[in-house]
């Protein structure tokens, strides 16, 4: 099951959620407490699911995630988030599969090192991943800073999806050939060990579609 926060403090120009911060979804941004978000996501999926993936948007920040984060503990429901690493947050630590995802030059945004030090370091480091999405050779080379700036911290690239369009033709074909690129040139490097490379999952599966 999946719960997407609204509202971010980044403009990645290749943002495949922007509709959580750009006002184009705001008819169908809700506010609700945790209790009722746990209420939807029963209604939902019945008792045949057991983890939840929070994203956004930017989940770090949101008042109230603490709320839900607790209530998931409570029910034995296994949480995983992502989040870029610009704001810490002490529920971070509750989180069981943590992914801390700094965005590359092909963003537009700057990541700023020493922020993201910090957020690092108060994080509990058996639930922690870091993932960098590729789009070009800029986002590779920042790639390569990152998983050699935290070398002992599981690090996945992924195939960035630049083709954003409700309906794309033949867009498995194209992810997938973006993705068997990516994975030749990992192969290839010998400072890119111990690199876990994945495709967008749920774009393969679903391409743009929203609300899967």
């Amino acid at each position: 099951m999946f719960v997407r926060t609204a509202g971010c403090d980044y403009r990645c120009s290749w943002c495949d959620s922007a509709f959580t911060w750009d006002g184009s979804a705001k008819e169908d941004i809700k506010l609700m407490t945790a209790e009722e978000i746990y209420d939807a996501l029963l209604e939902i999926g019945g008792h045949r699911f057991n983890h939840v993936t929070i994203s956004g948007g930017n989940p770090a920040l949101i008042k109230g995630i603490q709320e839900l984060v607790d209530l998931f503990e409570d029910k034995h429901i296994y949480t995983a988030l992502e989040t870029q690493g610009s704001r810490f947050q002490s529920w971070m630590t509750q989180i069981d599969d943590l992914t801390i995802s700094p965005k590359p030059p092909s963003s537009g945004m700057k990541t700023n090192l020493e922020i993201l030090d910090s957020v690092i370091n108060q994080c509990t480091f058996h639930s922690l991943n870091l993932k960098v999405v590729i789009f070009d050779d800029a986002d590779y080379d920042f790639a390569k800073l990152i998983h050699h700036r935290y070398p002992n911290i599981p690090f996945y690239l992924q195939v960035g999806n630049p083709y954003l369009d409700d309906n794309v033709d033949q867009h498995t074909d194209k992810l997938l050939e973006r993705y068997e690129q990516l994975v030749d040139r990992v192969m290839q490097s010998s400072d890119m060990n111990h690199v876990y490379v994945l495709p967008q999952l749920h774009t393969l599966l679903w391409s743009n579609k929203k609300g899967v």
